[in-house]
């Protein structure tokens, strides 16, 4: 089996929950997330079946789209509900600074990731060093916001908002930073993420109501993961010289991105052509 599970993952598990699960009910081994959702967070979550998790590095770059609440005039040293309180204001924003504030974020700007993170320092998970009470300084990262919209108030201190964002942005320190930009202070107390990638929360199926048959009929084939790629078909003839690892040569096609490579209208993997040779990167066919 072979293909890419969209899973609604509920509150209060852990991602590696979903995979075992998953791998439990299909009797499969090789199964993985695209990207971790925290226990507090729900949402979509993608999960790797079979060869499948061989494409991990082509999917943890795209873009993401939360739905995110904050909580103004408190900050906890997670950012989230984990965490205890070490930071209030009595000053509570309103909904006209906020919109005026956000709008700075959008674009390239840098993040400094929170303490309570896999970040590693010294080959030395940040969490684990946070957590023995050890100061933890981590290096700011480039971070790009396509989207940052106020959506609601849910209540005298807690705003709602939609955010569409590159990978490795973290949602908790947004809230930080921008609880620090308007003179207050903010914590993240909620998080769902709507999309990831290709992957929807209406096509998601919920956690909670998967059997194998449901898991089965789901799956989305290869074809369908990988619809953005642009595909390169090739002869029965050239699909034995790559395995054997002889050069292939291709001309007249753009080099230096990936392509879709197809055999007999059979997805193979995953390559890219530079110098007029083409190479195989990643192996999919079954």
């Amino acid at each position: 089996m072979i293909g890419v599970l969209n899973i609604n993952k509920p509150k209060g598990i852990t991602s590696s929950q979903v995979v075992v699960k998953i791998k439990k009910t299909l009797n499969v081994k090789k199964v993985g997330h695209m990207g971790t959702l925290d226990p507090l967070a729900s949402g979509v979550l993608p999960i790797c079946v079979g060869k499948a998790t061989r494409l991990f590095d082509y999917f943890l770059k795209k873009q993401k789209t939360y739905i995110a609440q904050f909580k103004f005039g408190e900050e906890t040293d997670s950012l989230d509900l984990e965490g205890n309180i070490i930071k209030t204001s009595s000053n509570i924003p309103n909904k006209e600074q906020i919109e005026n504030a956000i709008k700075s974020f959008l674009g390239q700007t840098k993040q400094v990731p929170p303490a309570y993170s896999a970040k590693k320092i010294d080959g030395k998970k940040a969490y684990d060093l946070a957590r023995q009470g050890q100061a933890v300084k981590l290096k700011p990262c480039d971070i790009f916001l396509y989207d940052y919209q106020l959506l609601s108030q849910i209540s005298s201190d807690v705003y709602e908002f939609k955010i569409t964002c590159s990978a490795g942005t973290y949602i908790r320190c947004l809230a930080r930073d921008l609880g620090e930009k308007l003179n207050s202070c903010a914590t993240m107390v909620s998080l769902k993420r709507i999309k990831s990638g290709p992957f929807c929360i209406e096509n998601a199926i919920d956690y909670n109501s998967i059997t194998k048959e449901i898991l089965e009929n789901s799956i989305m084939a290869l074809n369908e993961v990988l619809i953005e790629f642009e595909k390169l078909v090739i002869s029965k003839q050239d699909f034995q010289r790559l395995l054997n690892g002889l050069d292939i040569q291709i001309k007249n096609k753009k080099e230096d991105i990936d392509y879709v490579i197809v055999c007999e209208k059979e997805i193979i993997g995953i390559g890219n052509i530079h110098n007029n040779i083409l190479k195989l990167k990643t192996y999919l066919y079954q």
